[in-house]
C-alpha cells in the first residue's frame, strides 16, 4: 500500500489521491443490487490523460487491479471496486474539447455529463440523441462503457451507433487512438466499436469523437390506455409494422402506471392496465399521432390523448420519467432488469413476468422502450427480509430466463457486470466465452482492468 501510493504521488497532485476509508468506501458500488464490491486502496481522480497513463504504469508495475468508474449511476456492479483495487474515477475529466456544426461532431472527455453535452450541442442546432434516463448525472464515459440507451434509441439508435473514435489508454499506459473524425472510415478492424461495451475492461478511454445530428423539431407525444399488456404490445407491433419511425415509444404496466400515479398524483386511471406513450420529432407530427391513434384504437385503447403542444407533450412524458422513482417507494428495495426482447415478443414478456411475479408472490412493475423490445422489470422487495429477497433474486433469474426463451438477449444497455455473468455465459455459449476471454488477454494480459465483471 505505501509502495502503491509512493508512486502514484510522484506524478500526481495531492488533490487526485483519496484515501481516507470513510470517502473511499464511497466509491465501491454503483447503483447494482446483489453485487459484491469490495475494499479499493486508493481512488484517483486524475485531470489529464499523462496521469491515467501513469496510473496505469503504476498498476502494471505493481499488478495492482484498477477498476475506472463514471458517475457510478450504472446498474450491474460494472463499476465495483475489488479488494485492494485503484479507483480510478474520470468525473474531473469533464471539458467538452470541440463542437463542430460543419463535421457534426463533439470531441469530449469521458467525464463530460450527458445532459451537459446534449444542451451544448443544442446551442448550435445540434443534437446527441442517447439520452438515458440518468442523463442529468451520468457520464459520456460511463455510457460508452457500458453501451448504454435511452428513451429516444427506437429511432435514434444508442451509443454505440455515436462513438465515432476515442483515445484509450491501455492497461500498460500505452495511449490507443482509434476510429476516425471522418463521415466514413473502414480502414482495419473496428477497434472503436470493441471498446464501447467493454465496460472498462480492455483499456480506459480518455477522450471521444462523437457523431451528431441536426436538431429535430419539437416532438409532440400521444398517450393511449388499454385494457391489458397484450394490447398495448399489439399496437406496438401494428405502429412498426406499419412502418412509423416514433422518436419515442415506450410503454407503463398496471404496477408501475399505479406506483407514478400514488407518488405524483397524475390522475392515470386507476383501471389503467397498460400505458403507452408514443411521439414523433416530423415535420408534422400532429398527423402522424392521427395514423397512430387509429392503430392503438384498433388494437384496443380505451382512450388515446394526443398532446397538442410540446408543452402537454412534456406533461404526458413526465410519468415514464418518473416511474423507476415511483416504483422504489413500493419497497425498500428494487432490483431493475433489463431484457431487450424482439418486438414480436414483447407481448409474451410482459405477461411471462407478470407470471412470474405471482409465482414468486412479488410486484414487478414494468416498464419498457416498447420500440426496441427492450424491457425493464423492476423487482420491488424488502432488503430486510431474507425471504423475500431471495425470492426476489429468484425471479430475477427467471426474467432472465424468459427472455432467452423468448429469443432476446440479457441487457440492451445496462451492461453484465458482476450481476449478470452466469447469464451472459449461457447467452454466448462455451465458444463465445472463450473467443471474448481471448480479446481480453489481447488488451489486458495481466487482468488488471475492472477484474471479476463480464465473465
Amino acid at each position: 500500500m505505501s509502495d502503491l501510493l509512493e508512486r502514484l504521488r510522484t506524478e500526481l497532485p495531492a488533490e487526485a489521491l483519496i484515501t481516507d476509508p470513510d470517502v473511499t468506501a464511497s466509491y465501491a458500488h454503483d447503483m447494482a443490487s446483489f453485487c459484491e464490491a469490495g475494499t479499493p486502496a486508493v481512488v484517483v481522480l486524475p485531470r489529464t490523460v499523462e496521469q491515467v497513463q501513469h496510473v496505469m504504469r503504476t498498476a502494471t508495475a505493481l499488478r495492482v487491479p484498477v477498476v475506472p468508474q463514471g458517475a457510478r449511476t450504472g446498474l450491474s456492479g460494472a463499476a465495483n471496486a475489488s479488494d485492494g483495487c485503484i479507483v480510478l474515477s474520470l468525473v474531473k475529466m469533464d471539458r467538452i474539447l470541440e463542437i463542430s456544426p460543419v463535421d457534426r461532431i463533439a470531441v469530449v472527455e469521458p467525464g463530460v455529463i450527458n445532459a451537459v453535452l446534449s444542451r451544448a450541442v443544442n446551442e448550435h442546432g445540434l443534437y446527441y440523441p442517447p439520452d438515458p434516463s440518468s442523463w442529468e448525472t451520468c457520464t459520456i464515459g460511463g455510457n460508452i462503457g457500458t453501451a448504454s440507451g435511452g428513451l429516444c434509441c427506437v429511432k435514434y439508435g444508442v451509443t454505440a451507433e455515436y462513438v465515432l473514435g476515442l483515445d484509450v489508454v491501455l492497461a500498460d499506459g500505452r495511449l490507443l487512438t482509434t476510429g476516425r473524425r471522418t463521415a466514413k472510415g473502414v480502414a482495419g478492424y473496428d477497434l472503436t466499436r470493441l471498446f464501447v461495451g467493454s465496460e472498462g475492461s480492455l483499456g480506459i478511454v480518455v477522450k471521444a469523437v462523437l457523431a451528431l445530428k441536426p436538431q429535430p423539431p419539437q416532438q409532440l407525444v400521444l398517450a393511449a390506455e388499454f385494457p391489458s399488456a397484450a394490447a398495448a404490445c399489439d399496437a406496438v407491433c401494428r405502429i412498426m409494422e406499419r412502418g412509423h419511425t416514433p422518436s419515442l415509444l415506450e410503454l407503463m404496466d398496471r404496477t408501475t402506471v399505479r406506483a407514478v400515479n400514488e407518488l405524483a398524483s397524475m390522475g392515470l386511471p386507476e383501471t389503467t392496465e397498460a400505458l403507452l406513450l408514443c411521439a414523433f420529432d416530423t415535420p408534422d407530427p400532429a398527423a402522424d399521432l392521427v395514423a397512430v391513434g387509429a392503430l392503438c384504437t384498433a388494437a384496443g385503447a380505451t382512450e388515446v390523448v394526443p398532446a397538442d403542444n410540446p408543452a402537454e407533450s412534456e406533461l404526458l412524458l413526465q410519468a415514464r420519467r418518473m416511474s423507476l422513482t415511483a416504483l422504489e417507494t413500493v419497497k425498500s428495495a428494487t432490483m431493475i432488469d433489463d431484457v431487450c426482447v424482439p418486438r414480436s415478443r414483447l407481448g409474451a414478456m410482459l405477461e411471462g413476468t407478470a407470471a412470474i411475479a405471482e409465482e414468486y408472490g412479488l410486484t414487478i412493475g414494468v416498464c419498457s422502450h416498447a420500440g426496441d423490445g427492450n424491457t425493464h422489470p423492476v423487482v420491488c422487495f424488502d432488503h430486510t427480509d431474507p425471504d423475500e429477497s431471495r425470492r426476489a433474486r429468484e425471479s430475477f433469474d427467471a426474467i432472465m430466463a424468459l427472455g432467452l426463451e423468448l429469443g432476446g438477449t440479457i441487457t440492451g444497455e445496462h451492461g453484465v457486470g458482476v450481476l449478470k455473468k452466469e447469464w451472459l455465459a449461457r447467452e454466448l455459449g462455451e465458444t463465445g466465452i472463450e473467443l471474448q476471454r481471448g480479446i481480453k488477454a489481447a488488451f489486458d494480459p495481466l487482468g488488471l482492468l475492472n477484474p471479476g465483471k463480464l465473465f
